[in-house]
């Protein structure tokens, strides 16, 4: 057994590195759990008709009896997909992944997806790597399959190019509020870059009201426009769209923005981009779950995050 555990960790026993060739059966695995593993299935799909190097990471795969049964995406994030209900075999894939991972060392910011796949490899990990900043263990994994239950708010829309230099900063206090840093790196940076990239995808949502005016003249210079909510669909593959950065502006909050913002969001989505809308959310943030809830999302698993 001593034996077996050894060959297990170090990546030899079913665990490997995915070529080209394996794509589509990645896909079929994925397939399985949709909104699971929609952050994974999102790398998988930009490979089709190239090369998995498309994928802007690793493709792990784990297979009993030549069958691949699990698969788990290693890049800037890793997102393990473990859609199996055989604990014995759940378990094997997991020692599978965390070899792999050991051997490659930790080159992700994050581990995230479905609570039970995210926390078994990282009780696998946590004694190698160096230790998460925080691990968020309950977070909602949330649906939504039909018309908002609330009216839309008719002044939400999708982002325009020109506009970038009003929600780039949107963005930024949204993460470093919901992280804990400010992830900005300067003039086309990583994180700069993505917001270019959703908003010229079509994937970045506003509601942008006229500033406040303003009597001191050193705020003159301040922006003409505030975004007042705003939100992205950062993944979107096999059917679904994940809406993530859902932000309210500070002084606007308590106004029930999220609640109507999000059902513009939902019916845009669900309209132009997928029949399928989900998010996660931190359990703790009970005021986020009751405009979710209220929005007609409801709850269908559990997703986990351990941020390094």
């Amino acid at each position: 057994m001593v034996q077996r555990r050894a060959a297990l960790l170090d990546g030899r026993a079913g665990g490997r590195v995915l070529g080209d060739v394996d794509l589509e059966s990645a896909l079929a695995v994925c397939a399985r759990d949709a909104v699971g593993s929609v952050l994974a299935t999102a790398r998988l799909e930009q490979a089709v008709g190239r090369t998995l190097r498309a994928a802007g990471g690793t493709i792990w795969g784990y297979e009993e009896d030549g069958e691949l049964l699990a698969v788990c995406f290693a890049g800037a994030n890793m997102v393990p997909v473990v859609p199996v209900d055989d604990p014995r075999v759940v378990s094997r894939a997991l020692d599978a992944f965390a070899g792999l991972a050991r051997g490659q060392g930790r080159r992700c910011s994050s581990i995230v997806g479905p609570a039970d796949a995210v926390l078994g490899l990282w009780g696998r990990l946590r004694y190698f790597w160096p230790a998460a900043r925080e691990v968020r263990d309950d977070q909602p994994s949330m649906v939504i399959e039909h018309a908002p239950l609330v009216t839309a708010d008719p002044r939400v829309r999708r982002s325009r190019p020109e506009e970038f230099d009003v929600v780039l900063p949107a963005c930024v206090r949204m993460f470093t509020e919901e992280v804990g840093y400010s992830p900005v790196s300067g003039p086309g940076g990583p994180y700069e870059t993505r917001v270019h990239g959703l908003i010229a995808q079509g994937r970045s949502f506003v509601r942008i009201d006229p500033s406040a005016p303003v009597s001191d003249r050193r705020l003159a210079r301040r922006p003409a426009a505030d975004v007042v909510f705003k939100a992205e669909l950062g993944a979107v593959a096999g059917g679904v769209a994940q809406v993530q950065g859902v932000w309210v502006a500070p002084d606007r909050r308590g106004e029930r923005l999220s609640e109507a913002g999000m059902a513009a969001v939902v019916q845009i989505a669900r309209g132009e981009v997928a029949p399928l809308v989900s998010l996660y959310v931190n359990s703790y943030n009970e005021r986020a779950l009751a405009a979710y809830r209220a929005v007609g999302f409801r709850q269908v698993g559990t997703y986990a995050t351990v941020l390094f």
